[in-house]
């Protein structure tokens, strides 16, 4: 989860960054800094959650396979 909310920090960092550079409002910048790395940072999450798994049975399926000799 640490990975996470790192991620969310700079996320938001860049998002108000790139809406304030893009229309010189900080309101604007501040609400794509809300709205945008939210989402995607519940995405990123569950992406890692989904990932996680694939590597697991990706493991399983490694460790299971026969012995080829």
């Amino acid at each position: 989860m640490a990975k996470t909310l790192s991620f969310a920090a700079v996320h938001f960092t860049v998002a108000f960054g790139v809406g304030y550079a893009l229309t010189g409002s900080v309101v604007v910048g501040g609400a794509l800094a809300l709205v945008e790395p939210a989402c995607n940072t519940v995405a990123y999450h569950f992406h890692e959650k989904v990932w996680k798994r694939i590597e697991a049975r990706r493991a399983k399926a490694a460790f299971s396979a026969p012995l080829r000799i």
